[in-house]
Formats: C-alpha cells, structure tokens, sequence
C-alpha cells in the first residue's frame, strides 16, 4: 500500500535494522505520565478505592439480601400507615370530616381505598409479583394523600415524600433490570434508556430528605458538620461520582440519625408527639431502603461512574 512506503529514509536503513521499533528514538514521548503516588490527588483516590474495596469485601454476606432488604424498608412506612389508619380509624374519620370538610362516606372511602392500595401493593412489592403496578398504586397514594390531609404545600412533607416517591423509582428501576420486559407508555424509548432515566430519577429525588432535614431544626456545631457531610454524599448520589460508596455513607448516617432523632418507642404513647416521629422514623426507613438498592444496583448509565468506565 503506498500509505506505508518510506518517504525520506536512507537505502541503507530498513525496517529490519538494528532497531526496527524506534527504541531508541530520542524525542519524548506523548502519552501519559505515570501518577504521582504522593500527589494529593491521588491519595484521596488511593483511599476512595480502598474504602470502596472493603465495602465490596464487608457487604459480600450481605450482598444476595441487600434487594430484599431494600424493598421491605422501602414499603415498611407503608404497612405503618395502613396499621396507623385502622387502629385510629375513629380518629382519622373525625379529622377528615371536620378539618377537610370529606362528607361521610366519601371520609370512609377515602381510608378504606387506601388501607387496602397500601397493604395489597406493598405486599405484591415484597413477593416481587406485578411490581409496576404496585408501584404505581402506591405513587398514587402518596399523591391522594398529600391533597386528602392538606399537607401538599408543607414544605417538610414534600420533600420527605419526594424521597419516598425515588425509593419507589428505585424499587421500579431494579424491576426493569432484573425483569427483561418492555414497558408501555414509553415507545420511542428503548429499554435501556428507560433504565438510565428512572435511575437517574431515583437518585435525585432520594436525596430530598436530607435536604429537608438540613433547612429545619435548630443550629448547632455538630449538625452544622453533619449536614455539610450528607450535602457532599448528597450531590456525589445525584451526580453519580462514587454512588455505591456515597449511598453508603447515607444510609450509615441516616440509620444513626433516625435511631437517635426520630425514637417514637421513648414516647408515653398519648403523646401526640409520638405519631409524627413515628410517622418520619419509617419514612426515612423508605429512603434508607431506596439507597440500599442504589447500592446494590449501581447509578445506572447516566451517572459520572459509568462515563468513568468509558474513557
């Protein structure tokens, strides 16, 4: 080919002479320099991969129940809720009809429909039976909930049930990978797209929690550091840089908190304090279950992990 003739060499040289690689050419080279083991850089890298690596080694146990696991605490404030409804069905009924004006009947319905959406689809998530329409049923509770009670607008609840709602995403997006099977509703998309999508989705919206926990409460030292901490393990799940291990932080941090900051159990039970850290020790237990599957699954394609992989 005459893409390989020797344009400019001597007769005398060939390519089979003494050095036929070009060893001893002397001009530097263009490619890449080896990292420097005492830059800072790459210590933090070096024990980022480390602590990524016992992570690997120390979940391995764990690692065939991690799903289970993740969905149970991700449907558990579910279960709470409906038990909560039944046994305060009385008391429910009376806040409906005098503080949200539901007529008697529509008040009954209105419990009763949700009663029997949480408990059938939370089960149905558990046996892994018709996970779509579980999760779809329990979106909507969410939903029918927030307008019901008039809590919509209250800031701390929505963001807490946003999170909720990416537990859920989480619990669907592991569905779609485990499950080989088209999803309707999104032709133009194919199915890897999807995966990447809700994926994406789930990890934005778990880490609303934390954002609501850091704008309530009182200031002090320690919350101050522990916030900045959450808020960089936050952004790191949203942008998917280090997921697996940020999630893990996450879900460290977050079971600590809601054992210390959210104990119903040390409330006298009339109380009315009791039900409200009740009601958020098992929705954080939701979000704990969503970064859980996060771990377990990955961040999906659309995460800087999975660019990582490519370059």
């Amino acid at each position: 080919m005459t893409s390989r003739i020797n344009i400019g060499r001597p007769a005398s040289t060939s390519y089979h002479g003494t050095d036929p690689h070009g060893f001893a050419n002397s001009r530097p080279s263009t490619g890449y320099r080896a990292a420097n083991p005492d830059h800072p850089l790459e210590r933090i890298r070096a024990a980022a991969k480390q602590v990524e690596d016992a992570i690997e080694i120390y979940s391995q146990p764990l690692k065939p129940h991690l799903p289970t696991i993740g969905r149970f605490l991700i449907i558990v404030t579910f279960y709470e809720d409906a038990l909560r409804i039944m046994t305060q069905w009385n008391d429910q009924l009376w806040y409906l009809q005098t503080h949200r004006a539901f007529y008697w009947g529509i008040s009954h319905l209105f419990l009763l429909l949700n009663v029997i959406t949480m408990l059938v689809a939370s089960s149905a998530i558990i046996m892994k039976r018709y996970t779509e329409y579980a999760v779809i049923g329990l979106l909507s509770v969410v939903v029918i909930q927030g307008f019901g009670y008039g809590l919509i607008f209250d800031l701390t609840f929505f963001l807490r049930n946003l999170s909720v709602i990416g537990g859920l995403i989480m619990v669907l997006s592991e569905t779609m990978i485990n499950k080989k099977k088209t999803f309707a509703g999104i032709p133009s998309m194919s199915e890897t797209d999807r995966k990447k999508y809700f994926l994406l989705a789930g990890r934005v919206l778990l880490i609303f929690l934390f954002l609501g926990f850091i704008i309530q409460g009182k200031w002090s030292v320690g919350r101050i550091f522990m916030s900045l901490f959450g808020l960089a393990a936050c952004t790191m799940v949203a942008i998917g840089f280090k997921a697996k291990w940020s999630a893990t932080f996450l879900v460290i941090l977050l079971s600590v908190f809601n054992v210390f900051a959210n104990n119903w159990w040390s409330v006298h039970s009339a109380h009315p304090q009791r039900d409200f850290l009740k009601y958020d020790f098992f929705q954080t237990l939701s979000i704990v279950g969503g970064l859980i599957l996060l771990v377990n699954i990955g961040p999906g394609g659309l995460s800087v992990d999975e660019k990582k992989k490519t370059y």
